[in-house]
């Protein structure tokens, strides 16, 4: 019973084939393999029976049918037992040799092995016979006698056979090897008699492909005699025939005019070359060679030639040929311009040529090294950038591919590489360093002359990413990926490490830092592994290896910028960790635990996530905690000198440079020695290069550092230093130069009061509190303050202000922070306040151009809550006036700004960066914005000068910004709010036309409602508003009501519910007043007012949307009521909620009920569909119009409110409710539907469904049983009038 359905089902799959949809085809092709997959034999036979009983079927058809049967023959070779294989093998054969083909002159290639026919219908004839041919081929893999033996009766001696038997034989070759080998002698023996008939192109073409992959199968029969059924076939049981085969191809036909005839005839003899007799082969080479060579000129396409030619090398390699040695020298000059032709890509062949080409030179460089190399190393002298590049892959290949020829070769390789190694060609380069790779792998790098190939990746990977096309991960022996490197190692260990250790410290390559030091850490994790971690590095067998002192400095340097040169921290602080017992001794315990956290730090974030302050914080305390492990103190003195020494390197790297400052500092501060310190801090002071900002920040920093241990030391320097030469004006010849000298002593002066002000914030405060008056201040003031004739002059110099300003400032918090802060009198604090304030008043009013202001309010929070008080510090520190004056900055700034584009789009970019501060949810930020917001708008309102009609664009936008403001918690908020509403109306009217003097009676109306704003009673000012918005509503033009809209919605999020409501009172008064013009708008509406439903939670919020919602029903009922019912069913709580709000009137509600019961009543209930498999059976999907129609019902019926409306109208309901509860029995959901209750019942395993009588929450029964939808509406409606009444009465 099964068999028999299976193959009904087959037989209909098949006759739909003929449907010309690509589509349905697939769809059958897919079905009839599923099928195949449970009954293969059923559907193989059904198949065979289908195509003999339908001859006439059309090519196409068939091939989806015979596909199929190949799938499943595939995919079930194991199951089949040899009467269906038999089947199979006799169906396949007879259709594959109906076709007339052989007639057929058509024949094309696109490339040796693949055929197409020019012909739209030949094209799919064969398609269909070349299906035929897989069937036979995937049947044969097992089947190999049953195939042979139908095939064999196809191919009679001196009958040219049929094209796809040929071809069918050549692929069950190559499919089938150790069970079509033993048939070849035959078939040949019958094959090639008939080569000579064949006089068609295509009959040609396909003896060459045959002959391609019999001979193919041969070599890999022959090269697995071990598995071979018959151990004893050799060689030359085919030579003969071969040779036969091979004249034929290469005298006649190889000199067809037909190009793709040429080609498959090269593709055919070089296989066959591998099986021709030995002295056959010798005595053909002198002709075969140039005659393959002859081909490239008349070829654009070279792969098959090359692929051929190099089988031909190989084969005549293999047999010791002398005929090369005469041909070697055109052989070398017609393939080097193969090589030297670069490969596309996007052209496979052209890459696979190249491969074929580079197999070429294996095999002659293998035979005639000295001549390759004599060919080859000259070239690389060539002015032709192609002939170089080329010439380096060729090298490569050799290299890589030949390694015991060229072994004796590797110092002349070596030498002849010097030239390309000074080439500035980036192509030339990438060669190159696939070179050198090829020579790490072989060991040319341990021989002289390969530290010049290291040093020169080095310096590629040093070079700018935008600077060469080599990454830094082509670094030869130990290249970035570490499974590659660690490859590498045993062949380049000797020459990287130590070697590499010399490119650590130059600052020239500082961009290699990141492969150089990932390279190393595997070299001396290799060296570690083997036990030579005591002498991990020989100094005393490396002179130029850099000490441990530079190397540790250079990496913890580095390691200050981690993510900077391809995230070096970690491979820099991983190679510290390698490197800590030629580093210290002491060291191995701490850096084993401190690293890995370091390093977990930086990966754990990113360049933006993580706190440079915080990362330097840590790596000083890990240079500290060393320091102290160390304890030695000659070693820490060798190693302050040596990063000393190091600074200067930096100059072109300012963030290193101030971080190798603060460990300068840190490492002074460990140094036991006073007079090093000493000597330290006077080099320091004397190379700085003050006019630098990251310098003087550095050098400070390394000297308030330095104080926590060495105060007295650190403060001596600094006055020593004053008394020196540097403050000394040039004078005679050089004073032509005083301007520039003033300027570099105005610098040096700012340095020094900085370095004051970090003394005094990180040296111990027991100690430097008795000092801030005595010492530290009256050298900063005396720094500060020039006296010309013994009067003082104040400076002009910007950054020696703000160095004065930072400095009192870190010195006020010194004192703040002191552990004797409480009983430390500030004798000169009046005075610092009293010079804060002076700095503050010179700044200019129109305009914030320096950060002096901010910086010296600052200073001042610090400075007035310490001792003593400040006897009048209003008088001093007015803070209202200073205020005012900032504000009053601020304004003229923002006006400045404005006034170079008095446009809408000007003053859109200005609220763009003031909207946020106008919403802010901190009450000073709102006051502020809005008071700067309204002298903008009047600003812009006095400078306007419309000379044409244009449009206010924007005006929508901005008064959606500004209205609901007035119902903020500030007063003062409120009234700036009006202000900005005013103006913006009247800018409107000056587009409009109007005069700058009109007065509108409407707009000027709302300086009177700002009294109203004065109240906080709620109701007083949410009765403004809709004041407000009544006027606005009137003045606001058509074009702009929509945008405003949706901007007075994005307000219903307002962090201040006092606005939040405002938003609601102006959104639903503008629509009573204009909403009658947004008809088309309502579905918009109605969208926004459902998603705001869903993203605020708010009961006020709820209410509002509901009266929106009857507001646009009053107006739009029609709309209103179809954009609720495109809802996704089931409604969500948020349109069950819209729905009821349409219940809140009486008359209205009538109306929305009629509405929705004509949709229900014009619409079918349900649709007919049939079942697509077998039966002839239907189900009934309910209509979704008519279903969301009755689910709107139940919700405006649900409404206590609607009982008045549903009194009304009760027999057209009961009568319409009772017949929709009729028409759904034994109807089912809609499909989407039924996917999404599956869904739905699937995630909430077995529990019970949801209430039927809940808002919007339905789901389908068992069949047969109504959707509760129809009875929540039905139950409604049938509830006694009694109750109804008394409901509506309530």
């Amino acid at each position: 019973m099964t068999e028999s359905r299976i193959k009904r089902l087959a037989t209909t799959l098949m006759d739909a084939t003929t449907d010309k949809d690509p589509l349905v085809q697939e769809q059958i092709y897919n079905a009839l393999c599923y099928l195949g997959e449970s009954e293969p034999e059923e559907i193989l036979n059904s198949c065979d029976e289908y195509l003999r009983l339908h001859d006439k079927l059309a090519y196409p058809h068939r091939v989806i049918i015979l596909k199929a049967m190949e799938t499943v023959v595939k995919n079930n070779i194991t199951l089949l037992d040899k009467s269906t294989a038999k089947v199979v093998i006799f169906l396949a054969s007879n259709e594959m040799t109906k076709s007339k083909l052989n007639k057929i002159g058509l024949l094309r290639r696109t490339w040796p092995g693949e055929r197409v026919l020019e012909r739209k219908e030949r094209g799919a004839l064969r398609g269909c016979s070349s299906t035929w041919g897989k069937d036979v081929v995937a049947v044969g893999q097992r089947f190999i006698n049953k195939g042979m033996e139908e095939g064999l009766t196809k191919v009679q001696p001196g009958i040219l056979p049929h094209y796809f038997v040929m071809q069918t034989f050549a692929n069950l070759s190559v499919s089938n090897v150790f069970g079509m080998v033993p048939f070849l002698n035959s078939i040949l023996g019958t094959m090639l008699p008939m080569l000579g008939m064949a006089k068609q192109d295509h009959m040609k073409a396909v003896f060459c492909y045959a002959l391609q992959h019999f001979s193919e199968s041969i070599q890999e029969y022959l090269a697995n005699l071990d598995k071979a059924p018959d151990p004893t076939v050799r060689k030359d049981t085919f030579s003969n025939e071969i040779f036969s085969a091979y004249e034929v191809l290469f005298n006649s036909w190889l000199q067809h005019r037909e190009a793709k005839l040429r080609l498959a005839v090269v593709e055919a003899m070089g296989p066959m070359s591998y099986l021709m007799p030995s002295e056959k082969l010798e005595e053909q080479l002198p002709k075969l060679i140039p005659g393959i060579l002859a081909l490239y000129k008349k070829h654009a396409e070279a792969f098959y030639i090359s692929k051929s030619l190099c089988q031909i090398l190989e084969a005549s390699v293999n047999i010791g040929s002398r005929s090369l040695d005469v041909q070697l020298d055109s052989l070398l000059g017609t393939l080097h311009p193969q090589i030297c032709a670069p490969a596309d890509p996007s052209v496979p062949l052209t890459v696979k040529n190249h491969t074929e080409v580079l197999r070429c030179f294996t095999v002659l460089a293998c035979s005639f090294p000295d001549r390759v190399l004599a060919f080859l190393l000259p070239k690389l002298e060539s002015s032709n950038e192609r002939t170089r590049v080329g010439t380096l892959l060729i090298m490569r290949q050799i290299i890589n591919s030949a390694p015991s020829q060229m072994e004796i070769k590797k110092p002349f390789i070596l030498s002849s590489m010097k030239l390309p190694l000074q080439d500035s060609n980036n192509k030339v380069k990438r060669a190159l360093v696939q070179v050198i790779s090829a020579m790490a792998h072989h060991g040319y790098l341990e021989q002289p002359g390969g530290e010049a190939m290291m040093e020169f990746l080095v310096r590629q990977c040093a070079l700018p990413s935008d600077a060469v096309s080599t990454p830094s991960r082509a670094l030869a022996g130990c290249p970035v990926p570490a499974g590659r490197a660690r490859a590498m190692l045993p062949f380049s260990r000797q020459v990287l490490w130590p070697y590499l250790l010399e490119f650590v410290t130059p600052i020239q390559f500082t961009n290699a830092l990141t492969p150089l030091c990932k390279s190393l850490m595997c070299l001396a994790t290799k060296k570690q592994e083997e036990g030579e971690n005591a002498s991990l590095v020989r100094y005393d067998l490396n002179a130029n290896l850099p000490s441990p002192y530079a190397l540790t400095t250079r990496l913890l340097v580095v390691s200050s910028q981690p993510y900077a040169g391809d995230c070096r921290g970690p491979a820099a602080l991983r190679l510290l960790n390698a490197l800590h017992y030629s580093v210290h001794p002491a060291l191995d315990q701490l850096w084993s635990k401190r690293v890995p956290l370091l390093v977990e730090h930086i990966e754990e974030n990113t360049e933006k996530s993580l706190s440079q302050k915080e990362w330097e914080e840590k790596l000083l305390l890990f240079l500290q905690e060393t320091l102290a492990a160390i304890s030695d103190s000659t070693w820490i003195c060798h190693f302050v000198t040596e990063m000393c020494r190091q600074l200067n390197s930096y100059n072109g790297f300012p963030l290193e440079k101030n971080f190798l400052y603060k460990c300068i500092g840190t490492t002074l501060g460990a140094c036991t020695s006073k007079d090093l310190v000493q000597k330290q801090l006077q080099e320091l002071l004397e190379t700085a290069r003050y006019h630098e900002e990251a310098e003087r920040e550095g050098l400070a920093s390394c000297f308030g550092i330095c104080a926590i241990n060495h105060l007295e030391e650190t403060l001596a320097k600094l006055e020593d230093f004053v008394r020196s030469d540097v403050f000394k004006k040039s004078v005679g010849l050089f004073s032509i130069f005083k301007d520039r000298s003033d300027n570099e002593v105005e610098k040096i002066k700012s340095t020094l009061i900085l370095c004051y002000g970090y003394v005094a914030m990180y040296a111990p405060k027991e100690l430097v509190l008795s000092r801030i008056e005595a010492d530290i201040l009256k050298n900063i003031f005396q720094y500060f303050n020039t006296k010309v004739l013994g009067i003082k002059v104040e400076t002009k110099d910007l950054t020696l202000k703000l160095c004065l300003i930072r400095s009192i400032c870190m010195i006020s918090q010194a004192i703040y922070n002191g552990v004797k802060c409480g009983d430390f009198i500030f004798s000169r604090k009046a005075e610092l306040v009293a010079q804060m304030v002076e700095f503050i008043k010179a700044e200019p009013l129109e305009a914030m151009r320096t950060p002096v202001r901010q910086r010296a309010m600052i200073t001042c929070t610090y400075l007035v809550i310490l001792e003593p008080h400040l006897s009048d510090p209003d008088r001093i520190f007015p803070p209202q006036m200073l205020y005012n004056d900032t504000i009053s900055a601020l304004k003229d700034l923002l006006k400045s700004l404005l006034r170079r584009n008095l446009t809408p789009h000007g003053l859109q970019d200005m609220f763009a960066h003031l909207g946020p501060w106008i919403k802010s949810s901190k009450e000073h930020e709102r006051q502020r914005a809005v008071e700067v917001s309204a002298a903008l708008l009047d600003f812009y309102l006095s400078k306007l000068n419309v000379s044409t009609v244009i449009p206010f664009y924007n005006l929508g936008v901005l008064i959606a910004l500004f209205s609901p403001r007035c119902s903020d918690s500030l007063a003062s908020v409120r009234q700036h709010a009006v202000d900005c509403v005013y103006c913006l109306l009247y800018i409107q009217l000056c587009y409009e036309g109007f005069a700058r003097d009109h007065r509108d009676e409407m707009v000027e109306g709302l300086k009177a409602l700002k009294k109203g704003l004065e109240e906080p009673d709620f109701t007083v000012l949410f009765h403004t508003c809709n004041n407000i918005a009544m006027v606005i509503g009137k003045r606001v033009p058509p074009d702009q009501l929509m945008s405003l809209l949706l901007a007075m919605f994005e307000g219903l999020a307002d962090p201040d519910k006092n606005c939040s409501r405002a938003a609601t009172v102006m959104i639903n008064s503008l629509l009573k007043e204009r909403g009658g013009v947004l008809q088309e708008k309502v579905p918009d509406i109605m969208s926004i007012i459902h998603s705001k439903l869903e993203e605020v939670d708010e009961e006020h919020i709820r209410k509002a949307a509901q009266q929106t919602v009857y507001i646009l029903a009053s107006q739009h009922k029609s709309v209103v009521v179809s954009s609720l019912l495109g809802s996704p069913l089931p409604f969500d709580s948020h349109t069950c909620t819209m729905w009821r709000s349409l219940a809140t009137e009486p008359t209205l509600t009538s109306q929305i009920l009629e509405q929705l019961l004509e949709k229900v009543n014009r619409d079918v209930p349900y649709k007919e569909s049939k079942c697509f498999l077998l039966g002839s059976g239907s189900e009934r999907i309910a209509t979704p119009l008519p279903l969301a129609a009755t689910c709107a019902l139940y919700e405006i019926m649900s409404a206590p409110e609607s009982g008045a409306a549903v009194l009304g109208l009760y027999p057209p309901l009961f009568v319409t409710l009772l017949l929709r509860v009729s028409c759904t029995v034994g109807v089912q959901l809609p499909k989407n539907l039924q996917s999404r209750e599956r869904r739905s019942s699937s995630s909430h395993g077995l529990a019970p469904p949801s209430p039927p009588l809940f808002p919007g929450r339905w789901a389908a029964g068992a069949q047969g049983t109504p959707p509760p939808a129809m009875w929540n509406s039905f139950l409604v409606v049938q509830t006694p009038q009694r109750a109804l009444r008394r409901r509506a009465g309530r």
